[in-house]
């Protein structure tokens, strides 16, 4: 009788750890984090590009003071902001531009993400003279779901001991 009792137990608990020693499901991991901002380059980019959009950032790496050939140099921040509670905004390129429409630099080589509500910012720093009075960025990103970004640049200067501040919107551009 014991026999059968013990036999019986151990049945039922092999039974039972068959169906939880499964295997756990396969997890999509087309969108996993390499490390803070980058993508797992195994992002569907097919997909992607029907979701991509781009934005146009006007910079002022340089302003005229008084006549066309005094200028002061500028500080500029670029600013992108996910203004998302709950999903991600993921940036594709980040190339910044001057006067003349050369590009000048590109900021990332693979695609990056922003966590919800938060920002990144890339400085151009007072000294460098690359971008010009016309300088901007052009930023590609999408989302997995509909959201409204933020793109801005806060240029910061001085004159004298007198300082001053300004700040730009990105705007959309249509690819038509």
């Amino acid at each position: 009788m014991f026999t059968k009792i013990v036999s019986v137990v151990f049945l039922s608990v092999f039974f039972l750890m068959g169906f939880s020693c499964k295997k756990p499901k396969q997890i999509d991991e087309s969108g996993s984090v390499l490390d803070q901002h980058t993508l797992d380059r195994r992002v569907n980019e097919t997909a992607v590009d029907s979701l991509l959009r781009e934005v146009y950032v006007p910079i002022y790496s340089d302003i005229y003071n008084q006549t066309r050939d005094s200028r002061t140099l500028l500080t500029a921040t670029l600013s992108i902001r996910n203004t998302s509670l709950r999903d991600s905004l993921f940036i594709r390129k980040i190339d910044y531009y001057n006067t003349e429409g050369d590009l000048v630099r590109s900021y990332i080589d693979e695609s990056i993400y922003l966590r919800p509500m938060e920002s990144i910012d890339y400085v151009i720093e007072q000294q460098d003279k690359a971008g010009g009075s016309g300088a901007n960025f052009l930023i590609d990103w999408y989302s997995r779901k509909p959201m409204n970004p933020l793109f801005q640049a806060v240029m910061v200067g001085g004159l004298g001991s007198q300082a001053f501040s300004f700040t730009t919107e990105g705007i959309e551009v249509y690819k038509y």
